[in-house]
């Protein structure tokens, strides 16, 4: 929960691997730098409905407001799931880029790093789902850097694909 229009995310990059240092000699500085900043801007979402006069002279408002309600609240419910994968849903397009605050589409194979490199969180080549390819993109989240090129702890866990591919993806995992 937030009060404020807008929330905002400073990314930091770390520092860089630490040098040796010989007895007496003098301690090596290095400058913690920020990236880039994201932006997230809370909005509200509202649908409501309402009950005509004859329906309640009727006697039909209990029965009607039940099932209204019901119908109200699954498409709230269908509004947060919408809004919550869009940036699945649009994760290639570079009209919905920065996502992530660097100006880029999501699945992007140049994210920009502070080191002047490119970061990549998609494989270079477009390939089907097959175990080969599967392999080959937890190979690749295992080898993750950061901004200035030391390893990070991660791995993957978890498999979303659209529902086209719930079959393959069932026979390439078992």
């Amino acid at each position: 929960s937030s009060d404020r229009a807008f929330e905002e995310e400073v990314m930091l990059a770390g520092f860089s691997t630490a040098p040796s240092k010989s007895e007496g000699g003098a301690i090596s500085f290095d400058d913690a730098q920020e990236t880039f900043t994201s932006r997230y801007t809370h909005e509200t979402i509202a649908l409501a409905f309402s009950i005509t006069e004859e329906a309640i002279e009727d006697i039909l408002y209990d029965r009607l407001a039940g099932r209204y309600t019901k119908a109200l609240a699954r498409s709230m419910a269908n509004t947060k799931q919408v809004k919550g994968a869009n940036i699945l849903n649009n994760a290639f397009s570079t009209s919905a880029a920065n996502f992530g605050g660097d100006g880029v589409a999501f699945a992007s194979t140049a994210h920009p790093t502070l080191t002047g490199g490119n970061f990549s969180n998609r494989s270079a080549t477009d390939s089907d789902l097959n175990e080969t390819s599967l392999e080959q993109a937890l190979i690749d989240i295992a080898g993750f850097q950061d901004e200035r090129g030391l390893k990070i702890a991660v791995r993957g866990t978890k498999l979303i694909i659209p529902k086209e591919l719930q079959f393959i993806a069932e026979r390439v995992l078992n």
